[in-house]
């Protein structure tokens, strides 16, 4: 039996740890040609070694529009097409509340996270169209893109905006057969939420109790949502923000 992916040609960005990186690994295991990457090698080197050699690597800063671009065609170069994208790379910022945060924080992280996916996506959409082939892109947002919450507001824009780009994008190209939906992780076990929670214990369980199953997600179970969207199985799904999130934004 053939993988979801199998044959496909994948792009993945913020591909060295995390949910980048478990699903550059699935990916792989499911038969695609993935392209991983990256700002940190030394990450994207280990992502590849997990994934049994079966991933390339490429570093880049998706906030560049030029690098944004170089990725798209670097995966045409290597794997003849792009038939699929992964736009996941994204920054947490400083926490503060809004009268105290700062300008720089805001542009960085809304840079990465918003202008980055719209960037990444512009490229893909671009080749898709120049191939006249099919195609699937899924855009990492966050369940802080589908309501608020205090002392992160330039996170909570950027996540808002990958959404709004989401919708927006697919409704554009729906009829050329380019499916665009997102992802919406609750608390999942990665580096981010070591950072946000100050790896305190209270904090951890205050964050389990905060969904309908008690505990946190896995880097994975982001990433088979990631690969299902990408698969023919999601077909006739476009547009669409999907909660995975252990039940987190279903209620109090």
């Amino acid at each position: 039996m053939t993988g979801m992916l199998e044959g496909r040609s994948v792009l993945v960005t913020g591909a060295a740890g995390g949910i980048g990186r478990a699903a550059a690994v699935l990916f792989a295991a499911e038969g695609a040609k993935v392209l991983a990457a990256d700002l940190n090698e030394d990450g994207l080197k280990e992502t590849a070694e997990m994934a049994g050699g079966k991933v390339s690597i490429i570093t880049a800063n998706v906030a560049s529009e030029d690098e944004a671009a170089n990725l798209v065609k670097e995966t045409i170069s290597r794997h003849g097409t792009i038939d699929g994208a992964f736009n996941n790379a994204g920054i947490e910022g400083d926490w503060a509340r809004t009268d105290e945060s700062t300008l720089e924080n805001f542009n960085r992280v809304v840079g990465v996270n918003q202008t980055g996916v719209y960037l990444c996506m512009r490229a893909e959409i671009r080749a898709m169209l120049e191939a006249g082939t099919k195609g699937a892109i899924v855009n990492t947002a966050s369940i802080a893109g589908l309501a608020g919450a205090m002392y992160m507001p330039a996170y909570i824009a950027s996540k808002h905006g990958v959404v709004g780009l989401t919708k927006a994008a697919s409704m554009e190209y729906g009829r050329k057969g380019i499916r665009i939906n997102a992802v919406c992780p609750g608390p999942i076990k990665t580096n981010m939420l070591d950072t946000l929670t100050g790896k305190h214990p209270r904090a951890l369980e205050a964050m389990s109790d905060s969904t309908s199953m008690k505990r946190v997600g896995e880097a994975k179970e982001i990433a088979e949502a990631a690969c299902w969207l990408l698969s023919d199985r999601a077909s006739f799904v476009t547009g669409i923000a999907m909660p995975v999130d252990g039940g987190m934004i279903a209620g109090p």
